[in-house]
């Protein structure tokens, strides 16, 4: 169609004109309302920024005591396999209460049955670090 046959209809409809693609041959354009146009323009916007921020892994931290029982650990687990779903990053953290420091071979135990146990869905980043009273190591989805 004409451009001059296109900006007839568009004065006929009481709309505009608007432009889409000004690199194509012949350039193409639309009868639309501008208003409606731009407001749709920016929900579209809106919404892709919200995509954006979504898919942002988090850092996740789940702390152990070293009494935990085997129940408690294996609902820990599955937590920790539910942020790792996500697609979030999870610090496991052994936490190291009074006299327990004697044994640290017993939270480096704990941390490595933890490992074990998540073995199929996590890959280790790092090796464990003590920091303070607190033996920790950074784990990410496979």
């Amino acid at each position: 169609m004409s451009s001059r046959d296109a900006q007839l209809l568009a004065r006929q409809a009481g709309v505009d004109l608007v432009e889409i693609a000004a690199n194509a041959n012949p350039p193409v354009v639309k009868i639309i309302d501008w208003g409606k146009f731009q407001y749709q323009k920016m929900k579209e916007e809106a919404k892709n920024r919200k995509k954006a921020r979504e898919k942002q892994s988090e850092l996740k931290q789940m702390k152990i005591g070293l009494k935990i029982s085997d129940n408690d650990l294996n609902i820990k687990v599955r937590k920790i396999k539910g942020f790792l779903e996500d697609g979030d990053h999870v610090k496991i953290m052994i936490v190291f209460r009074g006299r327990e420091m004697a044994h640290k071979e017993v939270g480096q135990d704990l941390l490595n049955k933890v490992l074990d146990l998540l073995s199929e869905n996590a890959i280790v980043e790092g090796k464990p670090q003590w920091s303070g009273r607190n033996l920790s190591v950074g784990i990410r989805k496979k």
